[in-house]
């Protein structure tokens, strides 16, 4: 590992950190969404059993939904879910990352246990 960079992979490791609902800061890992406004990417900082902070210069508007695909290091297969913009922060030189926190609407319960599990483990 060099500077927190893994040369092998495209993850970095962040800090923990706990919200309300226990959360955990990730390796940032690569989102897929895909709207009426066409395929975009983005990147998840933090993720809960309940949502994720995705950081992104263009975040979606607070309402808006549209699916997304990601992949945690504790599962063998992509996560696909339908979700909706809860809360977003557009960009300001020299304050925290713009983006959006995200609600997930579809996810099943095997799933979030899943993630609850791995971000426990922090």
């Amino acid at each position: 590992m060099e500077n927190g960079k893994d040369k092998d992979s495209e993850f970095v490791v962040l800090r923990s950190d706990r919200r309300k609902e226990l959360r955990k800061q990730l390796l940032v890992l690569k989102i897929k969404g895909e709207d009426v406004k066409g395929v975009f990417f983005g990147y998840a900082k933090t993720i809960s059993r309940g949502g994720m902070f995705i950081a992104s210069v263009n975040p979606r508007k607070v309402g808006e939904e549209f699916y997304i695909t990601f992949k945690l290091p504790c599962m063998d297969r992509d996560i696909k879910c339908r979700c909706a913009v809860v809360w977003m922060r557009e960009y300001e030189p020299h304050k925290q990352d713009p983006g959006m926190g995200i609600k997930f609407m579809d996810l099943d319960d095997e799933t979030r246990d899943k993630i609850e599990e791995w971000v426990s483990k922090a």
